[in-house]
């Protein structure tokens, strides 16, 4: 079976990653190959096309492969919020959380998580176009097969934008290097109230799948949720994984991440979780009407969310 990721080289799906790279889903059973498919979009594009079985990324992704969320269902969180960051370039002197002071700008976004950004502006009272702010793709991600973060800082390093929205590695890297400054943070509080639940990392699985091969969506979800204990209890761990899957001075950083997220690493969807993604598709014009708890979560898999001893 195959897992997809829209970003291999981040702490964003972290736990899918190790759950296959640590062996923790071939322990459940489970013969599962980890692949890249950027953007989040296409990924859940191959989804309803069974090109893939499993999609770990942004949970509003199915809605835009899978009209009014008919035929897919989220299975678990990989963590909780949502978990982009606004990064800009230092010299334009915007202090944190002042989404106000953004002028004439070009932000680069990932088809899907752009959406994000283009609800916080909103939900802040800024009107985008007035204000000059351009959302879009970076130009060195239009292809296939890159990491997004990676391009994004590279991107503003070399002056292409004016800033980024993206996962935590990217943000790591400019403020690292000293091309970026972080404006806006939503997981941590950052942005207007209700922000940092818009979206959030989760597993999204289809329903065909669901119907015909339940014990292999279980098993796939009992790894995940082991491999967020393992992180939690060791974030170290990470670098062990990061050391195979990544170039070696995002591998040295990975940890850091994923121990500053660990507190997020919970698997279970509340039912105010899925409200507030619901408001937020319909906000963004993916969904046309509101939908309940049971067609956006699989209930069946509850009791595993147990799994890994909170």
């Amino acid at each position: 079976m195959r897992i997809a990721v829209p970003d291999l080289i981040s702490p964003s799906y972290f736990p899918a990653i190790t759950a296959v790279d640590l062996g923790l889903a071939r322990d459940e059973g489970l013969d599962v190959h980890l692949d890249l498919l950027y953007p989040v979009t296409d990924a859940a594009e191959a989804l309803r096309t069974g090109k893939i079985d499993f999609l770990a990324g942004a949970a509003h992704a199915p809605m835009h492969a899978f009209p009014q969320w008919r035929g897919a269902k989220l299975v678990a969180a990989l963590s909780q919020h949502m978990y982009w960051f606004l990064v800009m370039r230092p010299d334009l002197g915007v202090v944190r959380g002042d989404l106000g002071a953004l002028r004439d700008v070009r932000i680069g976004a990932a088809p899907g998580p752009d959406l994000g950004l283009r609800r916080l502006f909103a939900a802040a009272g800024i009107d985008t176009r007035a204000d000059g702010i351009e959302i879009g793709p970076v130009p060195a991600t239009e292809g296939a097969g890159t990491s997004f973060g990676l391009a994004a800082a590279q991107a503003l390093g070399e002056g292409l934008i004016d800033g980024f929205w993206a996962n935590g590695m990217g943000a790591e890297l400019a403020l690292r290097d000293g091309t970026g400054i972080l404006v806006l943070d939503a997981r941590r509080g950052d942005g207007p109230p209700g922000a940092e639940n818009y979206t959030f990392p989760a597993l999204a699985v289809a329903d065909e799948t669901i119907a015909d091969r339940p014990d292999a969506v279980a098993a796939i979800t009992r790894a995940i949720v082991r491999a967020q204990a393992v992180l939690r209890d060791d974030p170290g761990r990470a670098t062990e994984v990061g050391e195979r899957l990544f170039p070696p001075r995002e591998a040295s950083l990975i940890a850091e991440l994923v121990r500053r997220d660990a507190p997020f690493y919970d698997p279970r969807i509340a039912p105010e979780t899925v409200h507030a993604l619901v408001d937020f598709g319909r906000h963004s014009g993916l969904l046309d009407a509101p939908v309940t708890y049971d067609a956006v979560v699989a209930t069946r898999f509850h009791d595993v969310w147990t799994v890994g001893d909170r």
